[in-house]
């Protein structure tokens, strides 16, 4: 029992470590899919747990009846015969054990330098497990290349994409307007989008940039410092079609044009930051080219962020 019960602390403190741990990082669980995750693992943390409490019960259980047994059997003067457990008669029987008093009868009469071999066969759950590939097997070639009932991989893949561009075409005309991609982004100073991209951003690039974008596996985004270009053009391409040789995976698939858009701006509202221990400056200095303020007789100019 005491060792069931250090068992259970085990499991339990880790979890109620996660739960102090919690508030120091509260955009991480704010994500309804992880929050489901951890309630679905703990589901099954606690049904282990009932299990393996049943299982030592019922073993506690059949040591106190045969222990009961032999007490009875010795008070009536009888040899007492313990009964097997289900879990060994369950195991020989799957194995289809032969008791060791047979082993001569299994004895085969061939020899090879003095060792001789049994005449065992496979066991019943390896024969049953070989029977049911072969039915598995026959009625996969039957659905998939006989009847054609359901696609093989290359077929659910283009169905994938099918899906995915209608549901691209009704995101489309669902939100006219006009269209974001590397070429006419512009960077956004709206107060909500720019809370998007920092959302995406704690969620999504952090891992790689740390969460004050002072760089970890990626490089730092608060210096000056850029290795594919640093203008709002650059870092949307480059979250959108990702960065070949390297950890920068493309995001074009995962995420809407506007939301990589939301985040490439937020990315420049690091500039300038003071990072905790930030990472070593990599690429070229980037210098913002200066555009023209309209509504001016004179031509100003100040440089973009």
């Amino acid at each position: 029992m005491k060792r069931l019960l250090l068992f259970i602390c085990l499991l339990v403190f880790p979890m109620a470590g996660w739960a102090q741990a919690a508030p120091t990082q509260p955009s991480i669980w704010d994500d309804p899919t992880l929050m489901f995750y951890v309630v679905v693992g703990f589901m099954f943390v606690v049904a282990l747990l009932v299990l393996v409490v049943t299982l030592y019960l019922l073993q506690v259980v059949n040591i106190l009846a045969a222990q009961a047994a032999k007490e009875k059997a010795e008070k009536l003067g009888l040899i007492f015969a313990p009964e097997p457990l289900f879990m060994n008669r369950l195991w020989d029987k799957l194995n289809d054990l032969r008791p060791m008093e047979k082993e001569a009868e299994l004895v085969l009469d061939h020899n090879y330098d003095g060792i001789k071999e049994l005449d065992n066969h496979l066991p019943p759950w390896w024969r049953f497990l070989f029977y049911a590939s072969m039915v598995f097997a026959v009625i996969y070639m039957l659905v998939f290349h006989v009847f054609d009932t359901l696609p093989l991989s290359i077929g659910e893949y283009e169905n994938e994409v099918a899906y995915a561009n209608d549901e691209l075409r009704k995101m489309k005309a669902a939100n006219p307007g006009p269209v974001i991609d590397e070429a006419s982004v512009e960077v956004t100073e709206d107060t909500k989008f720019l809370a998007d991209g920092k959302a995406t951003f704690l969620n999504t690039c952090s891992s790689c940039h740390r969460r004050d974008g002072g760089g970890d596996i990626g490089p730092n985004l608060t210096d000056e410092y850029w290795k594919h270009g640093g203008s709002v053009k650059n870092i949307f391409k480059i979250v959108k079609e990702g960065v070949t040789g390297t950890n920068m995976v493309a995001w074009g698939g995962a995420m809407s044009p506007g939301a990589i858009r939301n985040v490439a701006s937020y990315v420049l509202t690091l500039q300038g930051s003071k990072p905790v221990n930030p990472k070593k400056p990599e690429g070229n200095i980037y210098k913002p080219e200066p555009k023209t303020v309209k509504g001016d007789s004179t031509k100003k100019t100040q440089a973009s962020l």
